[in-house]
């Protein structure tokens, strides 16, 4: 049985490496190799997709990190949970709830919801 909480925890980890080998090893090792990233402003496909995807919010937002809000749920090889984008110490001006679908414990495709957005981000 997969750790949902691990899954979401390593996904997180993913969004703040940046150091790009160890972002692509991350990816290489947790996510399959046709994985499909989307939400209401951008699309990744595979990997390399989901790595550019990744560096383009971190150039964005360069004081920024992802964090975990709560725990994940889910059932079988589907997966939500919440998370927060914003400087440390403060509260995250930037929230979401992403859904994963794993495929033989790994992430194949996730589907993201922006929950909360202030303008002009």
């Amino acid at each position: 049985m997969t750790d949902l909480n691990a899954v979401a925890n390593t996904y997180i980890t993913l969004w703040n490496e940046r150091a790009p080998q160890k972002r692509r090893a991350l990816l290489e090792t947790n996510w399959t190799e046709d994985a499909v990233y989307v939400d209401p402003l951008m699309r990744g496909d595979g990997r390399d997709g989901v790595d550019a995807l990744i560096a383009g919010v971190q150039t964005r937002f360069p004081d920024f990190r992802f964090r975990l809000i709560g725990q994940a749920n889910g059932y079988g090889d589907n997966l939500r949970f919440c998370w927060g984008l914003g400087p440390d110490g403060a509260d995250c001006p930037i929230k979401g709830t992403d859904f994963v679908e794993l495929r033989d414990g790994r992430i194949r495709r996730i589907m993201g919801f922006l929950d909360q957005v202030p303008e002009g981000a």
